[in-house]
């Protein structure tokens, strides 16, 4: 369900990461820890990112994906701040800024890290997907 936010409402680190590019520090945030199941949605515009389904605890303190829940939904962009090169990952529709890709996730799940700021997100528990208007999503997540 998308729903643009008031900008106003952002906190100052959802403002600087979202639209200003920064990056929250690591063991610091709301998600890097997290293990409830549900969908992980841009704080943005709503549009849904990532599902538990494909979080996996990298150690970098950041939350860490496998992959997208749709591939389209995100847009990468070559980075070259900070003297190294890496991959930014932008929302598709709000252009909100996420975080990066590395080729260091696990193998036996594509290889991928989609290591993501908490500020950039916000979460919708699996038990309240329709209560949120993503019912549809549950067919992304393992049957319990």
């Amino acid at each position: 369900m998308k729903k643009k936010i008031d900008l106003k409402k952002l906190t100052p680190i959802q403002r600087a990461v979202t639209l200003e590019s920064a990056t929250e520090p690591p063991f610091q945030n709301e998600y890097w820890n997290h293990k409830e199941r549900g969908l992980y949605v841009d704080i943005l515009d709503g549009t849904p990112l990532f599902t538990s389904e494909d979080k996996f605890d990298s150690g970098c303190g950041w939350p860490s994906f496998t992959k997208p829940i749709i591939e389209e939904v995100i847009l990468e962009r070559s980075d070259y701040s900070h003297g190294m090169i890496r991959t930014e990952v932008r929302s598709q529709d709000s252009d909100a800024h996420l975080g990066h890709v590395f080729d260091d996730g696990p193998r036996d799940k594509g290889g991928l890290r989609y290591c993501i700021n908490s500020a950039s997100l916000k979460f919708i528990p699996y038990d309240q997907l329709e209560l949120h208007g993503y019912g549809e999503y549950r067919k992304f997540f393992k049957k319990k």
